[in-house]
């Protein structure tokens, strides 16, 4: 066992999230969060039990992922209450969700297939083998560092020819990306209805289809997303002439979004609080019938220089402001996948078992949260220490990094602070200078 010194708080939080776990399982969870903390280089979970200092105990780490794979939901659960205890959301709740691929190696690890590549990069190869996750991000607004997204859980997408390769005791069944992030947000709506507030779901284009859709508003949450250009939009119905018979029309004549785009007329100016500054847009909007939501849906074009982009809300009576705002909000997903794939190295963990795979990724999904939850009312120049740096002084919001780096040190200080107290024995001291000297090089 791992005899890092914690800070009250997060020992607090950790214990009110972990009690869903086996008992067995709770201190080797604690361990890996530690070691994901401290690890260096390709973060694998093999370099998480190297940082966290329990090599010679390191099997039953591994079956704590298998562990923790199969219980997300339950878990996520408990970070999600604490994320509402902690931040106390007054307004609405806005929920972002996307999808991302992280790249894997190797013919027998579970789950993992050929998928469109989202970053070709200098090879410009079209598809990539890994692992596609579908994840929700609930998305806040810090008053000094803007939009901030904390991820609460994902879905694990696996193709239908890739399903031969699972076991089939695990009972896998398929579901499109569009069914599991439906899964999620009814997850989610679950979890979330004792608040009473909106529930907003900002999601991409790719997402705005029927069947993903009709679950969410069944949840009775509004969706904002993109608009193709070629939706197929309609107009609203016209009014019944007196003693009209047969059934009400549900949808009016075929509209032309293109047309409606370059047509000279309708454009409207506002300013906007649009990724973290105020800027001003050139926008038209106007009701229309869409199918795939099978009612009425605001539609908003806004003009760009490069040209004109098209976005929707299925609540006709939300305010331009609010669906632009929230359109803006949904980048704080696209900035968590960065930050879990370059600053805790998600994808990197080299595992086989898909359950442990889903428990490593989540493992890290929770870590981000917790970092920045702890973060949130720090001033910034206790997260981002610049000192060894006196160049380096343009005020900035600190990134998570910083965020991530400070928590480190605060880590090291209670540790080495606890082992250097008058009464500590040198057997106690010497694990610890090891252990710093092995984490450094």
């Amino acid at each position: 066992m791992s005899n890092w010194i914690l800070p009250a708080d997060l020992i607090a939080w950790l214990t009110s999230l972990l009690w869903t776990l086996d008992a067995r399982v709770q201190p080797r969870i604690v361990s890996l969060l530690v070691g994901a903390l401290f690890a260096q280089g390709r973060r694998t979970v093999s370099r998480w039990i190297v940082a966290a200092g329990v090599s010679e105990d390191f099997k039953p780490h591994y079956y704590a992922l298998y562990s923790l794979g199969r219980k997300t939901e339950h878990f996520a659960a408990q970070v999600l209450r604490l994320v509402i205890r902690t931040l106390a959301p007054q307004d609405r709740l806005v929920l972002a969700l996307d999808d991302s691929l992280s790249k894997r190696y190797g013919p027998r690890v579970e789950g993992a297939g050929m998928h469109h590549n989202p970053t070709p990069g200098r090879t410009d190869s079209k598809f990539a083998y890994g692992h596609v996750w579908v994840m929700l991000s609930w998305v806040l607004r810090h008053p000094q560092w803007g939009t901030i997204g904390l991820p609460l859980l994902a879905k694990l997408y696996i193709r239908r020819k890739d399903l031969a390769k699972i076991p089939r005791h695990y009972r896998w069944k398929f579901q499109t990306k569009l069914e599991l992030a439906a899964t999620l947000v009814e997850w989610a709506a679950k979890w979330l209805q004792w608040l009473q507030l909106p529930l907003w779901i900002a999601v991409d284009g790719a997402y705005a289809k029927r069947a993903f859709l009709a679950r969410a508003l069944k949840q009775g949450a509004t969706v904002v997303s993109r608009l193709r250009k070629d939706a197929a939009l309609c107009d609203l119905p016209p009014k019944r002439r007196p003693g009209q018979r047969g059934a009400p029309r549900k949808y009016g004549e075929r509209i032309d979004l293109r047309r409606r785009a370059v047509h000279r007329q309708g454009w409207q100016r506002g300013e906007f609080w649009l990724y973290g500054e105020s800027v001003v847009k050139t926008y038209k909007t106007f009701l229309a019938t869409y199918r795939p939501v099978a009612g009425v849906i605001r539609v908003v074009i806004v003009k760009e220089p490069d040209g004109w982009r098209a976005w929707f809300c299925t609540d006709p009576h939300a305010s331009v402001q609010e669906i632009l705002e929230t359109v803006a909000d949904r980048g704080a997903i696209e900035q968590n996948f960065h930050d879990l794939k370059e600053v805790h190295g998600a994808g990197q963990q080299q595992l086989r078992n898909v359950w442990a795979n889903i428990g490593a990724w989540h493992l890290l999904m929770w870590l981000f949260t917790l970092i920045e939850l702890r973060s949130w009312n720090k001033p910034p120049e206790e997260l981002a220490d610049r000192t060894a740096r006196p160049w380096d002084n343009q005020p900035r919001r600190p990134s998570h990094a910083d965020k991530r780096n400070a928590l480190r040190r605060e880590l090291l200080q209670k540790t080495f602070s606890h082992a250097c107290r008058p009464q500590a024995q040198t057997q106690e001291i010497q694990p610890l200078l090891k252990r710093l000297v092995t984490l450094v090089t």
